[in-house]
């Protein structure tokens, strides 16, 4: 696999991703996602390739304080093969650079396999609520 920054011939393949991962809710539309990304560190925003087909991204995100990370995903075709850990890898390598001291996520607390994916390579679950607040209808 391949990783390259994000290209907006990119958009179909990696919304067409992110619904085979299941990670395109009602509440989030990806399109705007994207758009609003490409606007802050779209060199955060990464994909991995095979044979020129997109098969995994992450978007990274740091606003001075901590990075964060959205839309880690993988085709269920491709995965167990150590890519996703290479996508982290990845954008960890760019937040560090930037001057980033940490990184957070927010995982679905259904989404068990996920959990123990972070858990497997390093991270650690906070003893934290998560809160937010929509500010723009999608």
């Amino acid at each position: 696999m391949k990783i390259r920054t994000y290209q907006a011939s990119d958009e179909a393949d990696v919304i067409n991703l992110w619904v085979k991962c299941g990670l395109v809710v009602p509440w989030n539309n990806p399109h705007q996602d994207i758009e609003r990304k490409l606007k802050v560190h779209p060199e955060l925003f990464l994909v991995g390739t095979r044979d020129d087909e997109v098969i995994a991204s992450v978007m990274g995100g740091y606003e001075g304080h901590r990075g964060w990370i959205n839309y880690l995903a993988v085709d269920p075709a491709y995965r167990r093969r150590g890519y996703g850990q290479k996508m982290m890898t990845a954008v960890k390598v760019k937040l560090k650079a930037m001057g980033c001291p940490r990184i957070n996520l927010q995982v679905r607390s259904s989404n068990a396999s996920v959990i123990r994916f972070y858990e497997a390579i390093g991270y650690k679950q906070d003893d934290v609520v998560s809160f937010g607040r929509r500010l723009v209808e999608d």
